[in-house]
């Protein structure tokens, strides 16, 4: 009689039992990821946001260039979001030769249902950067 006979099948069954929890740990490795590139793509694109807001001549131009700056910014990164955008553009108004910021915050939803995962649908990313006005600039 073979000492192992009443072993048979016995490493199928440890197989069937681990693989679920290996596929579960590949899936949340997949998530940590994503939301880490994520949420670099998202610092990228405040800080280009306040990139170009401090650059433009006119609050609403300081607007505008943000948001678009960033919808660009996320869309080269493969983020497949509609950022939101606010900017503080209270250091354009400020005189020439006067040392001022503008900000930008970007948020963007990041999806993660298509994981398939107890994890929320989608989280929210934000980002927060600032961006010196030139204090030379010229008057709008």
């Amino acid at each position: 009689m073979n000492p192992r006979s009443g072993e048979a099948g016995s490493a199928t069954l440890e197989a069937l039992v681990l693989a679920p929890a290996l596929i579960a740990v590949l899936a949340l490795a997949i998530a940590a990821g994503r939301v880490g590139l994520a949420r670099a793509a998202v610092e990228a694109a405040a800080r280009d946001a306040a990139r170009q807001a401090s650059i433009a001549r006119t609050p609403a131009q300081a607007n505008t260039a943000a948001l678009s700056s960033a919808t660009s910014s996320l869309h080269e990164q493969g983020l497949g979001c509609t950022p939101q955008v606010r900017v503080e553009v209270a250091g354009l108004t400020r005189p020439v030769g006067t040392a001022a910021t503008t900000s930008a915050e970007v948020s963007c939803q990041l999806a993660l249902s298509d994981l398939g995962l107890p994890l929320p649908a989608a989280i929210t990313l934000r980002a927060r950067a600032l961006s010196p006005v030139d204090p030379l600039r010229g008057d709008p």
